[in-house]
């Protein structure tokens, strides 16, 4: 038998090792005890916690209705929330909202019910799904996509092949011609089913060992005579990049198929930057965030400064017969069929884009290893334990895509930093004038409303000099970056990056005080 202190000394030390939230209250909803991953989780103190109403992790329209489901289980008994795990919403000290699972015991002290909540953070898990939900609908799509092209390539082979003996056979110029005008048209189908069947990955690749760099270069010779002058193309080759497995011909296809992409999104011309540099993906953030399973890859990146795309066009672009561009003929199967090349090549694709700023894109290709050298260890749970890790300093993220915002604000969380949100460069301000303690400013280089993150940095810079700016940003920053207007350089951490290089740009800025 163990005596009462032993219980509670044991009590105790569950509730400090859970990685769950833990959070215990009466049955006015007074919070009594919670531990420190429930600190963690909603962004409190434990001095601001204890003896406070439950209500205020929670949002309003949950908030109003929780006493109501409480004081009814204590007056009927009945089990709508003990001992039932469900989904609901979190509110942490920003007011940022955020999915949580959610489970609730009932013990009894003293004759006085006390309720055991247990919360696990589901951001991560949701962010993986709809990932994953988006995988599946373009797989499905390949799948009925493949197997509709495969019988229009038999019924046009019918009528290719009777076409052409109608042609031998011959007619008076008239019908030669219409003839003829009914074999081009059905030449162009064939044309249409063969790319469908790249976008189903279905299509006949041969693949031979490459280097990116020369089959690009290929390529360049081409589009620099066909854009004009109005665009200009430059390059940033890494000095060594790996060799990886691609058919050369469907590589410079695809290559052509985004540089049209972006002379289009640019008509009156603009900047176009092709970079090459291999990647490992062995950080958790960055596969979540690029959704790319760990690995060593070569990244292909094309980006651009013209229109940008909206977020419905983001979501919908590698579908067949997508198109933005209906009324100058697109026909929605460009980037339909880079997708599916590059995912049947073993890889991945990734965009970024935003109206007004422009668009990137990423191909991923996995490297070959070269003889004898080991490929790059994943982070191990020692080297993250060696990340420099902050001392409770707020650390103010500054960025307009709730999901990457969500994602910043997690990872910096993990590293021992206080956060606050903000969606705009404006809001960010707004927020140091009320006279927060922000220590460091992290913020996305592009964003709405009247300042870029150039236009913010300089103005923190003026106004609270003491405040460090750290700056981020998935485009390619010479090509972005060269029409914004800034008064001085800033380094610029590119996505995705590394969890240990956000820690070491932050200590490094909190540490020598280098803006």
């Amino acid at each position: 038998m163990t005596t009462p202190a032993q219980d509670s000394a044991l009590l105790q030390a569950i509730m400090q090792a859970a990685v769950d939230a833990i959070i215990v209250s009466d049955a006015k909803g007074k919070i009594t005890r919670a531990n420190r991953a429930a600190e963690r989780l909603f962004g409190y103190d434990r001095a601001e916690i204890d003896g406070n109403n439950i209500n205020m992790l929670m949002p309003k329209a949950l908030a109003d209705l929780h006493d109501g489901f409480m004081s009814h289980y204590i007056e009927t008994g009945e089990k709508r929330i003990i001992g039932i795990g469900r989904e609901v919403e979190g509110l942490r000290k920003d007011q940022s909202v955020f999915p949580l699972h959610l489970s609730v015991g009932q013990a009894s002290v003293e004759g006085e019910p006390m309720f055991i909540a247990i919360l696990h953070d589901l951001t991560q898990r949701n962010a993986t799904r709809d990932a994953l939900a988006r995988s599946q609908r373009l797989d499905a799509i390949g799948q009925m996509t493949g197997g509709i092209a495969h019988d229009f390539n038999n019924l046009l082979t019918v009528v290719i092949g009777n076409l052409e003996l109608l042609e031998l056979r011959g007619f008076d110029p008239a019908q030669l011609a219409l003839l003829r005008d009914a074999l081009e048209a059905a030449e162009l189908g064939a044309d249409l089913t063969s790319r469908l069947m790249v976008f189903a990955r279905q299509s006949n690749l041969k693949p031979a060992e490459v280097d990116l760099r020369e089959v690009c270069q290929s390529a360049l010779a081409i589009l620099k005579r066909t854009m004009g002058a109005a665009y200009r193309i430059s390059t940033d080759f890494a000095p060594d990049v790996s060799t990886v497995l691609v058919d050369p011909v469907q590589l410079q296809s695809a290559l052509v198929n985004l540089a049209l992409n972006a002379r289009d999104a640019m008509p009156d011309g603009g900047d176009m930057l092709i970079s090459i540099a291999d990647v490992t993906i062995d950080d958790t953030y960055m596969a979540q965030e690029t959704d790319i399973e760990p690995g060593a890859y070569v990244r292909l990146s094309v980006s651009d400064n013209g229109d940008g795309m909206s977020a419905e066009a983001q979501k919908r672009a590698f579908e067949p017969f997508f198109t933005t561009k209906a009324e100058t003929g697109g026909n929605g199967l460009g980037l339909a069929t880079v997708y599916g090349f590059v995912r049947q090549s073993g890889g991945h694709v990734t965009l970024y884009s935003e109206l007004g700023h422009g668009t990137s894109f990423g191909l991923y290709f996995p490297t070959i290893p070269a003889e004898g050298v080991a490929t790059a260890p994943k982070q191990t749970d020692a080297l993250k334990r060696e990340l420099p890790i902050g001392n409770n300093e707020l650390v103010l993220v500054v960025e307009d895509n709730p999901k990457v915002r969500r994602l910043s604000v997690e990872r910096i969380r993990n590293l021992g930093f206080q956060t606050a949100e903000a969606d705009t460069g404006d809001a960010a301000y707004a927020f140091l004038e009320t006279g927060a303690q922000v220590d460091v400013v992290f913020s996305d280089l592009v964003m709405p409303g009247s300042m870029n993150g150039y236009e913010l940095a300089a103005k923190i810079a003026s106004g609270f000099p003491d405040v460090k700016v750290l700056l981020t940003s998935g485009y390619a920053s010479d090509v972005v970056s060269g029409s914004m207007e800034r008064s001085q350089s800033y380094e610029i951490l590119h996505k995705p990056y590394r969890q240990a290089d956000l820690a070491i740009r932050l200590q490094a800025l909190l540490d020598t005080g280098v803006t």
